[in-house]
Formats: C-alpha cells, structure tokens, sequence
C-alpha cells in the first residue's frame, strides 16, 4: 500500500501572498515588497487581509506556486495524495477551491480534496504545510514550505523546502 502524503493547498500550491500583494495594490496602489514581511504574520503584513481572504474571487484566481503542477504529478504517481486546506474558515472559498484546484490539477480527484476547519484529525504519512502549527500535531514525516511568516521559524521536528524542487529530490 502506497504511503498518504498531505499537501496543503495555500501557500504549497496556490500562491497566496502574490494574490494578496495584487489585492492590496488594486485596492490602496500600495506595492507591497515581499522581503519586508519576513517573519510577519498574514495578518501583521497585509493591511487589508482579512478583506481580501473573504473576497469573493480570492481563492479561484490565485496565481499557482511554481512548480507545483510538475511536483503534484510526481507525487501523484508515487502516493496517496489528499488535498488539505483549511477552507472552513472562509466558506465563500470552498466552491473557488474546488473550481481552481480542478482546473490547474485535473488529475487531482474530488476524492482526494479535503476541506476542513482543523487537519489535526487528517491521518498520513507525511504533511507538506506551510504553517508551522499544522505540523506541530502530525505524527508522520513534516515537510514546512517557506513561506515570508515562516522564514523565522527554527528547523526543528521538520525539513524545511524552498519550493517544489526541493520535495522532488526529497521525496
């Protein structure tokens, strides 16, 4: 039996902060510069988050991850794949996410998407995430994607990947 891998959807997949850096400018004509959110929190680096998380069009149109295609097929072949995004929090995004997934990842099922409030009760083998506190409660092997809030963080109880070439040469 292949082993079952968990890849988060935001900031793994579907790029959030560039979808948030293009909401921010459209909407006040700042142009937020990425190196300066290092170690910030979504919430402390953008002004208006909170606004544009629960924008309608948010979650279907974000930019994708480089990569992310190419890595997701490879990994396609090789596990148990589940999509886990904590969507729950923003119900306007369950049908974007659905959609944008579906579109980008037609090999992806809708069995293998699980949208949920909290993934401490999603069992696998192993996490790709990009939050350090969905880490903290897997049991399996912790892959932390870098992210600008997380570039803080220690290295500790997980390898931390700089995108998705990083996860095809580790896994």
């Amino acid at each position: 039996m292949r082993q079952q891998i968990l890849v988060d959807m935001d900031g793994v997949l579907a790029d959030v902060y560039a979808q948030l850096i293009i909401f921010e400018h459209r909407d006040s004509g700042i142009k937020l510069n990425i190196e300066n959110m290092y170690g910030k929190t979504e919430l402390e680096a953008f002004p208006s988050f909170e606004k544009h998380v629960r924008s309608k069009g948010f979650f279907r149109t974000a930019p994708l991850i480089p990569g992310s295609i190419e890595g997701l097929k490879y990994l396609n072949e090789k596990y148990n794949v589940l999509i886990v995004s904590s969507a729950t929090e923003f119900p306007q995004s369950l049908n974007e996410k659905e959609e944008w997934l579906s579109e980008h990842f037609p090999f992806i099922t809708w069995e293998q998407m699980i949208f949920c409030g909290r993934k401490d009760s999603i069992r696998g083998n192993i996490m790709i995430d990009d939050h350090p506190k969905n880490l903290s409660t897997f049991d399996g092997e912790r892959y932390l994607f870098a992210q600008p809030h997380n570039m803080c963080v220690p290295d500790r109880n997980y390898h931390r990947v700089s995108g998705w070439q990083d996860i095809i040469r580790l896994l």
